[in-house]
């Protein structure tokens, strides 16, 4: 080997050596930050199996499924005003609910369709009522989450009092009090309370934080820390206002927290008892017909199949008004796409629309402002064109629904004649697997004849009588006497004017022509009950004003107007007066409030516009409610006294309703048929035995 072979040789061993040294220092470095990086990683790792993992992958299932897409949306609505910019806490609070809603549903699907296997039509039934069901649940499970947050904010309110005394700021007391993980739901709102009070323009940041306020006594707290951080603090009795309004604020949430508990109680169960008949149909069915055969011809027979139409109609309108009853008296919220639901869409097709239009009175019509008033009164958010859909798609639905039940229930009546087992009835117990053969070899030889004669016209008994003498259809009465044959022949001749007479009447069309008109008025007549719901709240709704008043009227430069601005932005049921008096305040403050008193007729609602008015022009704010203040531990008593009366009224009302499917499945599907069918055939057993003997 030369020389420069060698040198050649020692160059490129000497290349190899470097390139490894570099790439164990390169290998050094990485595995010093992959150390590094699980240094950083070693406490903040979750397990394997990580639940919220599951939950934000489950989210996106939902989110790309048709059906559960919907609920998703719902929950987001409601959830995200709660969990502000906490996109990751609504995803899986979302997830978490839905996925909870599915575990309960799911079991239910299982058991209606074991259930109701035999009967299609009940089974169809069945499952579209579990989307309200499920609608329930989802609710409830919402409702539990705004509730904690009410819960969360009497724990915040107490901290904030002890803050305050330590800052002497409001915002700095909201600020401080916001870092607290114990309550984070309420930190998230503080938080953002804390942002518009800093803001360039609190007032109109303020604005936009009331269209988002998960319920109002958060507006409240927004409003009075406004104020007092705007025209400062005072002393009254020689304690600060601004903690007095905390104060107020916080013993009207403790009445709403006892007031809901209370409702939750009363109506926890009574949904479930509206829903249970429903799944009982079926197995009392089974069991009636498995004790006392008579009934059958009843339970399989268009009588059964209507009395079940019947409970199941009334059972979900029980299950509605239940809903509408317990929900009325807690905060008003609204989940649905208000911007552009399905009645919208549907609406701007132009079809649509000419024909919607033919129906929706004209503008300013006294049946205009009658349907309009009616809205107002019933708070409800929808468009008088949506109300108009509902109620035209609602008749339409129910006309074709009608008019295809009753002609399954001539279906029915026919397949039974083809089907039943031709035997009289036992007066208890069933008939044995050989007298039941028997009976059905007897109904397959009177079906060969009613397919024989059924179109026959005129059809004559002796012409069957004919044919069973000569064995023309089978030869089951060749060796039969003519009594035998007589009775026979009879038999068969009721069977065919019943499978004749088994066609659609206009005394149907004209039934289902009235289930529509029905249906048309549906959703007028829920308005109606809401309003009448709502009336219940009114002496509630007027303490609240009264907490209003008494935490602003101590408030420096604060004037009727800006009093009657916050009773408009937590009015309910008098909103539209109280919006209506302050468009024309400017225009003269007496005869605004002179205008609202005509336009109400509550006497205490009456006696506040008449203490507005004093204060107006006579005497200071202070003097004009004086007896608020005076008077606070009476009005704090009327409060939950009044509170306990309107509990109670729900609730009669409520299992008034709740408990009418139940009475309606048991006294009209079991103890009526049997007692009235039992007579029947107990009667003619007994003309039966006279006539023979």
């Amino acid at each position: 080997m030369n020389t420069q072979m060698l040198m050649y040789l020692m160059i490129g061993c000497g290349v190899i050596l470097f390139a490894i040294i570099a790439a164990f220092i390169v290998m050094q470095k990485n595995n010093k930050e992959r150390k590094y990086i699980e240094q950083l990683r070693e406490g903040t790792k979750t397990s394997t199996f990580s639940t919220e993992i599951l939950y934000q992958k489950l989210y996106v299932f939902y989110l790309k499924t048709p059906f559960l897409k919907r609920y998703l949306l719902k929950l987001r609505r409601r959830l995200e005003i709660i969990n502000i910019d906490d996109e990751y806490l609504t995803r899986m609070q979302s997830a978490k609910i839905l996925t909870r809603s599915l575990v309960l549903v799911i079991p239910i699907t299982i058991a209606i369709i074991v259930l109701t296997s035999q009967n299609l039509l009940l089974m169809s039934i069945l499952l579209i009522f579990e989307i309200f069901l499920l609608d329930t649940f989802i609710d409830g499970r919402v409702d539990k989450i705004d509730n904690n947050l009410l819960k969360q904010q009497i724990n915040f309110f107490s901290e904030i009092r002890h803050a305050y005394h330590e800052f002497n700021m409001v915002e700095e007391a909201i600020y401080q009090t916001a870092q607290d993980d114990d309550n984070p739901e309420m930190a998230r709102q503080a938080e953002k309370i804390y942002e518009v009070l800093i803001s360039d323009d609190p007032e109109s940041e303020l604005e936009k934080y009331y269209d988002v306020a998960p319920n109002s006594y958060l507006k409240e707290f927004a409003g009075v820390s406004y104020l007092t951080k705007e025209f400062g603090d005072r002393k009254v009795d020689g304690a600060s206002l601004y903690l007095k309004n905390l104060n107020n604020i916080t013993q009207e949430m403790q009445l709403e927290i006892l007031k809901r508990d209370k409702l939750d109680y009363v109506f926890q169960s009574l949904s479930v008892i509206a829903i249970v008949p429903m799944l009982c149909l079926e197995p009392i069915k089974n069991w009636a017909i498995s004790q006392f055969s008579f009934v059958e011809s009843f339970y399989n027979g268009k009588g059964g199949m209507l009395v079940q139409i019947l409970i199941l109609v009334a059972t979900f309108v029980c299950y509605i008004l239940t809903r509408k009853l317990k929900d009325n008296g807690s905060t008003a919220k609204n989940t649905k796409n208000t911007e552009n639901p399905w009645q919208e869409k549907l609406y701007k097709i132009g079809i649509v629309k000419k024909i919607v239009d033919l129906f929706i009175p004209k503008e300013g019509t006294k049946e205009d402002r009658k349907i309009k008033t009616l809205m107002k009164n019933a708070a409800s958010k929808d468009k008088i064109q949506w109300i108009y859909i509902n109620r035209l798609l609602l008749c339409i639905v129910s006309f074709f629904v009608a008019l295809f039940l009753f002609g399954q229930m001539h279906q029915l009546a026919i397949n039974n004649v083809y089907t039943e087992p031709t035997q009289t009835y036992d007066i208890i117990g069933q008939m044995s697997e050989k007298d039941r053969l028997a009976a059905m070899e007897v109904t397959e030889s009177d079906n060969k004849y009613i397919e024989r004669f059924k179109n026959q016209n005129p059809l004559e008994q002796s012409d069957i009588e004919r044919a069973m003498e000569r064995g023309i259809v089978d030869d089951v009465y060749l060796e039969s006497t003519a009594d035998e044959i007589e009775t026979a022949a009879e038999r068969i001749m009721e069977k065919i004017a019943l499978v004749n007479s088994e066609y659609l009447s206009w005394l149907e069309v004209l039934g289902s022509m009235l289930i529509a008109l029905i249906a048309y008025m549906m959703p007028i007549w829920m308005l109606i009950f809401q309003t009448k719901m709502r009336q219940l709240e009114m002496e509630d709704e007027i303490m609240q004003f009264q907490t209003i008043i008494l935490m602003l009227m101590r408030i420096e430069r604060v004037n009727v107007e800006i009093i009657l601005e916050w009773l408009e932005r937590y009015s309910n049921i008098f909103k539209d007066p109280i919006s209506k008096c302050v468009n024309n305040y400017e225009s003269g403050a007496w005869e605004a409030l002179e205008a609202m008193k005509e336009d109400v007729t509550y006497p205490q609602f009456i006696r506040i516009i008449e203490s507005l008015q004093a204060a107006v022009e006579k005497i200071p704010i202070t003097d004009a409610f004086d007896e608020l203040d005076t008077e606070r531990d009476y009005y704090q008593e009327k409060r939950k006294e009044s509170n306990e009366r309107l509990i109670s009224r729900k609730g009669m009302i409520g299992k008034a309703i709740g408990f009418a499917p139940m009475i309606l499945l048991f006294v009209g599907y079991l103890i009526i048929p049997l007692v009235f069918i039992g007579l029947t055939s107990m009667t003619s057993s007994f003309s039966s035995m006279s006539a023979t003997l």
